[in-house]
C-alpha cells in the first residue's frame, strides 16, 4: 500500500523519532515540499580520540570531527549516537551538525602526551568526515596536517570524493605507508543512491576518486556496504568488477543492520519508497538477522546469520576469486617515524 506522503527530496529520513532520553515527542514537521537547511552547530569538546573497544574492528582510535552527518544515509548505524546531543536520530541528524574547531588543536595536543599509546586513527569511526560540512570548515584537512607532522598513520572512511582534495597530504603519507583509504559503495544504479544515500557523491564520482587516489600510489579498499537483502544484494559481483577495474586493492562487506530507532527510520523510508517492495526488504533483513531488523551481537552483526546471509557471503567470496585472486600490496601501517618524531634522541642509536 502506498504511503499517503510524499518523500521529501534531498533527505534521507522522512521522519523524527523520538529521543529516548526526552519526555518530547515529535508531532509535527515541516511540509515536505519545503526546503529543510542544514543547522551547523559548534561544539567544543574536551578531547577529540576515543578508544575503538569493538572487537569487529580491531584496535585503534576513532576521531570524529563532525556530529551527525549531511549525507542522509537512511540506513547509517550512526544515527543513534545523535541521541546523546539531545536530538533525533531520524531527520535532525543529517539536518543538526555539530562541528568541532578544536579538534586539531586536541589531536596535537594528544599525540603530544608522553603516555599516548599508538595505535591506527580512524577517520571517521561515527559520521563521515568528508561530508558536505568539511568543504566549509576544513576541519578534516587540518587534522590530516597534524598527522602528517607527527608522521602518525591514519585510516580514512568516506562516501565522498572530496577525498580527492587532500591527495597533496595523502600521497605523501602514503609514501611512508602511513595512510589507508576506504569507500563505501552501496549499489551501481544511481536512482537507488539519490534516494538511499541522498547526499553523497554519485557513483560515478567514487569510482573516479578510487581511481585518482590509486593511480596516486595510496591503498585503497572498496567495502560493498551495507548490502540490503531484496534491494541491493544482487550487485556484489558488479560492484566489485568496478572496484577491481578502478585500482582498489581491497575489498570488503557486511549486511545491513538495523538497530533501535533506525529500524523505524529504514521502515518508514522503505514503505514510502518501494510500496509493493518493502515487506520483501524487511523480510529478507529479519532472515539475516535471526527474526530482528537489527544485531547488535560482536562476530555476527558484521556478516548477518541465515541463508540469505549465506548466499551473499557466497557472492562475496565469488567476486574477491573472481576480481581479487591476485594478492595485491596492502602495506602494514609504519609506526617507527611516530616514533622517532616524539623520540628524536632515538635516531642516534
Amino acid at each position: 500500500m502506498e504511503h499517503p506522503t510524499p518523500l521529501r527530496k534531498g533527505r534521507g529520513a522522512q521522519i523524527n523519532t523520538a529521543n529516548p532520553y526526552h519526555n518530547l515527542r515529535y508531532d509535527e514537521f515541516p511540509d515536505p515540499e519545503d526546503e529543510l537547511r542544514t543547522e551547523y552547530i559548534p561544539t567544543h569538546p574536551k578531547t577529540i580520540l576515543n578508544k575503538i573497544t569493538s572487537p569487529d574492528l580491531g584496535n585503534g582510535y576513532g576521531l570524529n570531527s563532525y556530529q551527525g552527518c549531511e549525507h542522509g544515509c537512511v540506513y547509517c548505524f550512526a544515527r543513534t549516537t545523535h541521541t546523546y546531543w539531545g536530538y533525533s536520530a531520524g531527520l535532525d541528524f543529517e539536518t543538526k551538525v555539530l562541528y568541532k574547531l578544536e579538534a586539531p588543536d586536541l589531536l596535537r595536543a594528544a599525540l603530544r602526551k608522553p603516555t599516548y599509546q599508538p595505535m591506527a586513527i580512524m577517520m571517521s569511526g561515527n559520521t563521515d568526515c568528508y561530508q558536505p560540512a568539511e568543504k566549509r570548515f576544513g576541519i578534516t584537512r587540518a587534522c590530516l596536517e597534524v598527522l602528517r607532522e607527527f608522521q602518525h598513520p591514519v585510516g580514512i572512511i568516506t562516501k565522498n570524493s572530496l577525498v580527492v582534495r587532500d591527495l597533496d597530504i595523502l600521497r605523501e603519507m602514503a609514501a611512508k605507508k602511513l595512510v589507508h583509504v576506504c569507500f563505501s559503495i552501496t549499489t551501481l544504479q544511481e536512482p537507488i543512491r539519490r534516494m538511499l544515500e541522498p547526499r553523497t557523491a554519485s557513483i560515478h564520482q567514487r569510482f573516479a576518486a578510487v581511481e585518482t587516489l590509486s593511480a596516486a600510489g595510496i591503498p585503497v579498499m572498496v567495502n560493498i556496504a551495507p548490502v540490503i537483502p531484496g534491494l541491493t544484494d544482487h550487485e556484489v559481483l558488479g560492484i566489485a568488477k568496478r572496484a577491481a577495474e578502478s585500482g582498489a586493492r581491497r575489498i570488503g562487506y557486511n549486511i545491513v543492520r538495523l538497530n533501535d530507532d533506525i529500524a523505524d527510520i529504514f521502515t518508514d523510508w522503505v514503505q514510502r519508497t518501494y510500496p509493493d517492495r518493502a515487506d520483501r526488504i524487511l523480510n529478507r533483513i529479519r532472515d539475516c538477522r535471526g527474526g530482528h531488523l537489527g544485531e547488535k551481537r560482536f562476530g555476527i552483526r558484521q556478516h548477518g546469520s541465515g541463508a540469505i546471509a549465506e548466499v551473499i557471503q557466497q557472492q562475496y567470496a565469488i567476486a574477491k576469486r573472481k576480481y581479487f585472486a591476485e594478492p595485491l600490496d596492502w602495506p602494514e601501517y609504519d609506526f617507527e617515524p611516530f616514533h622517532r618524531r616524539r623520540r628524536p634522541q632515538l635516531s642516534l642509536w
